[in-house]
This record gives C-alpha cells, structure tokens and sequence, in this order.
C-alpha cells in the first residue's frame, strides 16, 4: 500500500512511519522546511519538504505519490500554546486540513485519510459525564479544541458529501520519546534530566497538577489508530485512550521517583491555561470493541520519556 504520512517528523507521524515501514508497505512523508527532529525518517528518500498550507505544492507530492492511504498528523498540536497563537492554530489546523481532503478528493475516491481529531473537542463538560463517550456534546474551550472539532466537522463534510473514507481518531494524550517540551510530561521529563545532570538547581516549575488527564503511550495509540482503517470504521469517531485518567501531580511524582532526585516544586503562573478542564477521561470501549489491547502501562512510558530526555540534553 502507497502511503503519505503528514507531520511524519513528529512523535505520531513518525510511529506511523515506522509500523507502516514494518509491515512491508510504501511510505512516503510531509514535512515543513523548518522543521526539526531527531528522527532517522527526515533522511529518508521518500520525504517531500512541504507545508500543508501551500495547496499547489500539496497537489505536487499528491500527484507523485497517488497515495491509497492519507495519515495527517501535521497541525498546530499543542492545546496551550494554541492561546498564544490562535490565528496560526485555525489557520494551520483547519486550512491545512481542508487542503489534505482536497487533494485526497482530487486523487480519488480510493484514497482513504485518516484525520487526527482531538480529546480537546470535548471541552466543557460536566465530570459526571465521565468517560467521556463519542456521543458526547463538543464544546471545546481552547483555540486548539475549536480548530480539531472544526477539522472533524470537515472532514465529516468529505466523507458525507463525496463518499471519500475518512477516519476520525479521536485522540486523548499520547505519550513517547521525541516530543518538544510543550506538554506537562515532556517539559516535566526534561527539568528531572537537567537537574539530574548537574545542569539545573533543583527545582521543578509546574502549572496546574489538579487536572487528571487519560494518557496513551503513542505505540499504543497508533496501533488502535491502525485498527480503525483495518477495520474500515470510516465516517465515525473513535476514542484514542486507557480508560485510566493520572492527576498531573502522580504523572510528576511518578517521573520524580524515576529520576530518583530531591527537588522542590514550585508553581509557575505562566504554566497556568486560561482554561483547564478538571478531568479528561475517555471510553475506550468503541476501539476495544475492534481487538485494541493496552500494551505499554503509564510508568513504563515515563521511563522511556525521562530516558530519551538523559539522551536529548
């Protein structure tokens, strides 16, 4: 199978490639000039420097590649820093999105895609909701979660008006090595390393660690992802998660106790979010229901993340 992975230099795209490359199939990859990564995939062949935005240039590497199967994961994809650049968020995600279904249309009705959708799309509701179901009302809070359910609506558009297969992820956290420090996890993983190493004193700057939040390592999460298309589950949402949701103080004092440091912690205001769900617990019944199994428990994924971050500085 011929397949084009957007944003294949990142965690997900670049988990993607990897299992896809496994199986014996034809991987190709999108990535921005600018963009940076540790990954071996950005010295593959088969990658086409290229941003989602600039359609004409999408519609070359679509023209090369003919691709049977789509996975976009190149986004703004980060739910705080969306606050700080909300226009590029919309623009980005939803533009970037429509032009991927365009060119996935213009290819042909055999062209399947995947389109990362978000846990963010749930947005405001009651924890007594919680797990959280696909059928749940979206009334997302955050820059972020507004662009991902608009990407959903869209793409729903695609898959409603045109018959194309569209896949709908709904994807709760996920977890791994060779992610930016812009999440809790990962700004928290590279501070124990730093201070670990001599590098930083030792204190740990934390937001908010009331919040409780369903975790996937991103093997996991790309596995279950696989399963939507091979059961071809197309033109419905699907929970990406555990079912188990970690406050962000066990998540850190779970890393503290990996590092094995002494440290104080201390809040930082401009880690805080203007907006903050309390809980964000998915139902993973849906993905369970098509053979998903959990593989990798939450602390063994922090061993990992705290281990590529000792490697990274």
């Amino acid at each position: 199978m011929r397949i084009l992975i957007t944003g294949i230099t990142g965690m997900v795209g670049s988990y993607f490639y990897r299992m896809y490359k496994e199986r014996g199939n034809e991987v190709y990859g999108i990535a921005r000039n600018s963009a940076s990564s540790r990954m071996e995939v950005v010295r593959d062949e088969n990658i086409f420097r290229c941003d989602i935005i600039d359609r004409d240039a999408l519609e070359k590497v679509f023209d090369k590649v003919h691709p049977e199967l789509v996975i976009h994961m190149a986004a703004q994809a980060f739910n705080g820093l969306s606050w700080d650049c909300e226009y590029l968020t919309h623009y980005t995600n939803y533009v970037g999105s429509l032009n991927v279904l365009k060119c996935a249309l213009r290819n042909g009705l055999f062209t399947k895609v995947l389109l990362a959708c978000s846990s963010a799309e749930y947005g405001d509701f009651d924890i007594t909701d919680c797990p959280l179901k696909e059928h749940q009302n979206l009334r997302p809070v955050t820059p972020y979660g507004v662009s991902k359910a608009g990407v959903e609506l869209l793409g729903y558009q695609y898959y409603s008006n045109y018959d194309l297969p569209v896949y709908f992820p709904r994807m709760f956290i996920h977890v791994g090595t060779g992610h930016p420090p812009a999440t809790a996890i990962q700004n928290f993983a590279r501070q124990l390393a730093l201070i670990s190493k001599g590098i930083l004193e030792p204190v740990v700057r934390v937001g908010n660690l009331e919040s409780a939040r369903d975790f996937i390592d991103v093997r996991d999460g790309v596995a279950a992802m696989m399963l939507l298309i091979e059961n071809d589950k197309r033109g419905m949402p699907v929970n990406i998660c555990t079912g188990k949701a970690y406050k962000i103080a066990e998540v850190l004092q779970m890393l503290i106790d990996i590092a094995n440091v002494k440290v104080e912690i201390i809040e930082d205001k401009s880690l805080l979010r203007t907006s903050d769900e309390p809980l964000l617990l998915g139902d993973n019944s849906l993905i369970k229901s098509l053979g998903f199994q959990q593989k990798y428990q939450l602390r063994e994924t922090l061993q990992m993340v705290y281990a590529d971050w000792l490697q990274r500085i």
